[in-house]
Parts: C-alpha cells; structure tokens; sequence
C-alpha cells in the first residue's frame, strides 16, 4: 500500500496524547434553530419540503452519520475503509441504480461529487471541523443546482472560536483514528485548523466460508488536513476563505486491489447579511482530483489471482462559481435571485488484457468536459400568519465537450497500433425546471406542507466515456446518454411540542431517462466496447431506462425524555421506498424489476443520554432491509439489523475517556454479490477505546 503523504505531519501532533478516542456514532436531530449556517439566512421556502438536521461529532466519520437517516443511502452499504472508492455515490429515496450521485453534496455551498465519477470521498470530510449536516429530502432542481434529483445534503462548519482539541483512538485489529482542531481569533476574524489521521489492518471482505488462499485483510490508511479563515470586510459582509487536502489508501482484501486517492479544494465566498437591505452571496471554487485503481482476477477456487486491469492516473478538475441576491421586496415576502456555473473535466488512462501480472496488452485513454449554466428565480410569501406559498423556477444550459476514447496495442506484432481511436460529437442542451410548495400551521404544535417539483442531472464523464470491469463482468460506457429528468411530489406533517418532534412524509417521484448498468448478454463472447468476456461473467452497458418510479414514507420521530431522567433521548426513524423500473428496447428484460441497491425498509433508533461534560452513554440500532446486487434482481443481499455502543466519562473538564463498538452482534452485512456467488460484506464488530482533550 502507498504510505499516505500527510500521514507524519498529521500523527507528530497527535501524539501528544497517549491514548485516543472513539467516535460516537449516534447523530441526534436538532432544530433549524440550532444550525450555525455559513451561508445566507435559511430560506422561508424550505418550510415545504422534507428536512431534517443532525449533529456531527468531532470524532465520528460523516458517512456513518448520514446513514442514520432512513432512506439516505450509499450505492454500497460498505464504508470508506473497505468499499471501492467509485461505488460510493450517495442518493436518496430509492432513486439508485448505480454508483453516481443522485444527491446534491454541498460544503459550505460548494458541490462535492467527484468531477469525473460522481461519488464521494469521504475520508475527506473526517478533518473538517463540521457542525451539522441538513438533508433536503427530494425538492428537484432548485436553488442549489443542478444535480439535486433526489435530494440536497448541506455540510455547515463549525464556529470553533479559541480551542485546541485533540483526540485518538485504538482499536480492533490495529485500527487508529486520530484528529486534531486548532482554532484562533486572529484580529477580528477566525482562524481553523482541522486535521485527521486513520489507518487499519483492515478486515477480510469475503465470507469465512467462501475464502481462499488470495483472500486477506483489507488495510487501509487516510489522512486529511484542512485550514478556514473567516473575517468581516464590514458590519454586515463576510469573508470566507477554505483550503483542504485528503489522501486516501485502501484496497479489497487480495494482491492487485489497491486503490488511491488524492485531492485538494480550495474556494472563496463573500456573504452579506444585512437585516434591513439587501443580502447577497457570491462563491467561487476549485476541485482537484487523482486516482489510481487496480482489479485482479481471482481464480474460481480463490487460490490464485492475477492482474487483469489498471486505472494508473485517473485527474479530473471541478470549477465553479453562484451567486444569489435576495432584495427588499416587502415583511412578508422573500425573494431569491441567482445564478451559478459549474465545469468538469478529466479522463481516464488504463491498462488491460494483461499476459501477466505486470505486462498489459492494451491501453486505453478516455474522458472530456461538461460543463452547466444556470439561473433562478425563487420566491416565499407569507400569505397568512399560518400560510407560506413558495415557488419557482431555474433554466440550464449544459454541453458535453471533447468526449474521446483510445485504445492501442502496447506488446507484438503491433505494439502502437490504434484499435479504436474515436472522438465523440459535442452535444448541448437546455433544461427548465420549477418547485414548488405550501407549509400550513394548523395548530402551535401541528404543520401540514406539501410539494411538486422536477430535476434532472448530467451524466458523469465516467457514465460518458469509461467502460469498466467487476470481477469478471464487463460494462461498456455510452456516449450517447441523455441527462436524467425527475418530477415528484409530496406531502407531509410536522408536529413540534416541547418534548416531542414527529415528521411524517409520503412522496412520489419517477426518475426518467435514469442511467442504468443493463445487463446485454452472456459470456462468453466478443462484445462491443468491452472486449472478451468469459463464460463466468456478463456484458453490460450504460444506457437510459425509460424511468424509475420511486414512492413511498418517510417518519422521523425525536423525544426529549430529560422528564424521565436528565439529559436522556431518543430518535427513531423508518423509511418504505417501493421502486420499480420501467424499460424496453434492449432493457426489457428489467421492466418490472427494481432497481439495484435499493433496500424497501430501513430503519433506525438511539438512545443517548449524555452530559454537558460529555459523561454519557449511547445505543444506536439500524436495520437494512433486503436489496438486489444487480439489474436483473437475480443476486439478493439480504437485510441486516446492526447494534453500536457508546460509553464516555470526563475524568475533569479537560479530559474525556471514550469507548466505543460498531455492530456489537457482528451482524453479516452483505455488501456485494459476484455473479459467481461470492458474498462480501461490510465492516464486521469493531471495539474502540481512547481519549480526547480539549483547551479553551
């Protein structure tokens, strides 16, 4: 494995405390209240939609935290210490179907997926000093961009003030989680320093009673670093500035299933928040990325594996610019104008059709641009005391630029001769599409919203141009995908009361032109775009379904029980997603199906009492119900129910002893199906026991 580049400056100061902490996995719900939002004011209009807010842990790995909201999900239920980094695109309300982002990811307003695959890094954001994250469930294209089909999830920093925290934790199998906060006010602004290390012996994907010789534990080792500045240019408007770099090393539990990922952003915002006149935004940003990637190929019986394909640089780079003005149009009336631009671009060189472990056959280099403009127009009236009316409307302008795929011979007769050599037309387009919604208090405690809305999103580069290989199933990209188009509608209540917060949602949503990995033919066999596929494996490719239709509940539930006992409570939540695919021409054969990767129940439930101090403890049950590997639902994973565990005790104020289990029952999680039955499954039972302190 590559040795993390940020791994000493990063363990040097950590290693003043002797012995670390874990992290809490348990996120609470909080109030809109609560947030500490870096951005402009939160909108009236969000009153219609499905929202919920959560509170992130120093210590604790963001993906993890987003899990606990029912209906939120990952394309791989594995996290990022063992998953394959370009299976972790993130979606919500069963609008899945493969490893690209159908949720939009924003830092402090600036977009996160990958510029070139869509997924997430998520061992990036385990150095940030966040506070809280806010999921719009669903809301289409508004405000934020495009790309929001199936819902928003905002990451907001933390307001640290003067503080030096430190914490570390150890545990099973050689695991370390270490992170350091630095913050100072530095003459009338703040400056924050976050940094985290992780690493691990890893465990052993595969089933126990399916390994072989090849299999061994997955070892991982991340690190990330992130420096905020934040100060007034005058009474009402503010400079933020934030620069972060991450550095991530895993691989799949056998010899040729390394992967590495590198990445840097920087970006700049200027908010005006003035009370009376007007409040504006402006943003500008920058996304570096880098990967590298190897498959081998392991033998039937598991006893040998081999090389058979190697992403060995894989750059991409992400711009982007928004703006937004709200003028003073009236007391009962909020009115949003803006725009934003957002471009990617990157490709793809590989090696394949290896003779043996480090002579490939062929090579292949592939990728383009894309790049969005849009505009919108949002307003809120309060109508009556009890009534909000909010709609409105965006236009984009996409296009898709310098799309190309080659593939030449490296070894005899022909070494340098061009098998394929192909340059894809520029395409563009346009795209309009409007929300829209009502929130009634009907009662102090009772609030009835509902919604409409449409979104749609542009196929990655990777969807676009890269054709890729699973074990031995081979998927051929298209460069001909359309963007996809969702319309939804929903309805729902909230009931707030001094102890008790109840939100109860049903929504709608048909996902059309949804981009799918469908399943051609057999192997073996010659196949276009591909090559040789064996007889173990099948032929996909990338192609628009006619749609995926999405509908279902959603019930979020928080009590406050400090009437029973002080600073005691819980949360309980539940999602019934019932997805199902529409398709014919050469996706017939799923019409009916649903859609890969969508479980139709997910639930989850804490209990956490916790002290000022932070002396508590904390119980967090999920349970995953059963979901398809793949398009044809031929490969079932079956449903897990998973038990985490928190204990902590301040010996002073200072001072924080912590300890921690993930899936206290050692629940098999399946997270992955082959096509030849191999079963590999996510993070098994993990205990954590370490320190963390804290000077103010």
């Amino acid at each position: 494995m590559k040795k993390s580049i940020l791994a000493l400056p990063l363990v040097a100061p950590l290693c003043l405390v002797s012995a670390p902490v874990w992290a809490e996995e348990t996120a609470g719900a909080i109030s809109s209240d609560d947030i500490t939002v870096t951005g402009l004011p939160l909108p009236d209009a969000d009153d219609a939609y499905s929202t919920i807010t959560i509170e992130l842990d120093e210590d604790q790995r963001i993906e993890n935290a987003l899990r606990t909201i029912p209906g939120l999900q990952q394309f791989r239920r594995s996290d990022a210490r063992s998953a394959n980094p370009t299976s972790q695109g993130i979606t919500i309300r069963g609008l899945g179907g493969n490893a690209s982002s159908r949720a939009l990811l924003l830092l402090d307003g600036v977009p996160q997926a990958d510029p070139f695959g869509g997924w997430v890094a998520w061992p990036g954001y385990d150095a940030l000093a966040l506070s809280s994250a806010r999921v719009t469930r669903g809301g289409g294209s508004g405000t934020e961009g495009s790309g929001a089909i199936a819902g928003t999830i905002e990451l907001f920093s933390k307001d640290v003030g003067n503080l030096i925290e430190l914490g570390a934790a150890y545990g099973s199998r050689n695991s370390v989680d270490a992170d350091l906060l630095f913050g100072r006010e530095l003459g009338q602004g703040q400056l924050t320093i976050s940094a985290n290390y992780a690493r691990g012996d890893g465990f052993t994907p595969i089933i126990e009673s399916q390994r072989g010789d090849v299999d061994r534990q997955a070892e991982y080792e991340q690190a990330g670093i992130a420096v905020r500045y934040v100060a007034p240019l005058t009474d009402n408007t503010e400079l933020q500035a934030n620069v972060r770099a991450f550095t991530d090393d895993r691989e799949r539990g056998f010899a040729f299933s390394e992967n590495h990922n590198d990445g840097a952003d920087a970006s700049i915002r200027l908010v005006n928040r003035s009370d009376t006149g007007w409040q504006w935004s402006a943003l500008g940003y920058v996304q570096i990325r880098n990967f590298d990637v190897s498959f081998g190929g392991v033998a039937a019986d598991r006893n040998s594996v081999s090389r058979v394909f190697e992403q060995f640089n894989v750059p991409s780079t992400g711009l982007g610019a928004r703006f937004e003005v709200r003028p003073p149009v009236g007391e009962n009336v909020e009115l949003r104008i803006g725009g934003d631009w957002r471009r990617t671009e990157g490709e793809t060189n590989e090696n394949f059709f290896f003779l043996d472990d480090d002579t490939p056959r062929r090579s292949r280099n592939a990728g383009g641009s894309t790049a969005t403009y849009g505009a919108f127009v949002e307003a809120s009236l309060q109508a009556t005391e009890a009534l909000t009316l909010t709609g409105g409307g965006r236009i984009d302008f996409w296009t898709i630029d310098d799309g190309f795929r080659k593939e030449i011979e490296l070894i005899n007769p022909f070494p340098g001769s061009v098998r394929t050599d192909a340059q894809f037309d520029n395409r563009d387009g346009t795209e309009f599409t409007a929300r829209g919604g009502f929130a009634f208090d009907a009662t102090d405690e009772l609030t009835l919203r509902g919604a409409a809305y449409l979104g749609w999103r542009l196929p990655t580069l990777n969807e676009l141009f890269r054709p890729f290989r699973v074990g031995p199933d081979a998927t051929a990209a298209d460069e001909l995908l359309e963007p996809e188009r969702v319309k939804g509608a929903e309805l729902g209540l909230d009931w707030n009361s001094d102890s008790v917060s109840i939100g109860i949602t049903a929504f709608y949503n048909e996902l059309d032109d949804s981009v799918a990995n469908v399943t051609l033919d057999n192997g073996p066999g010659l196949f276009p775009g591909v090559g040789f596929v064996s007889g173990a494996g099948v032929f996909r490719q990338r192609q628009n379904l006619d749609s995926i239709e999405s509908k279902g509940i959603e019930i979020d539930a928080e009590f406050d029980l400090g009437n029973l006992v002080k600073d005691l409570s819980a949360r309980a939540a539940y999602s019934y997603v019932d997805a199902e695919v529409n398709a014919s021409g050469e996706a017939a054969a799923v019409d009916g199906l649903r859609p890969a990767q969508i479980p139709e129940h997910n639930a989850s439930a804490s209990l956490r009492w916790e002290q000022e101090s932070g002396t508590g403890a904390s119980v967090s049950l999920r349970y995953i119900g059963n979901q398809f590997e793949d398009d044809q639902n031929s490969r079932r994973l079956s449903d897990a129910f998973t038990v985490d565990g928190r204990v902590g005790f301040a010996v002073n104020d200072r001072l924080l002893v912590e300890g921690r289990v993930e899936n206290l029952f050692d629940a098999r999680v399946e997270a992955a199906i082959s096509s030849s039955n191999i079963i590999e499954r996510a993070f098994p039972r993990t205990f954590w026991i370490g320190l963390r302190t804290k000077i103010e």
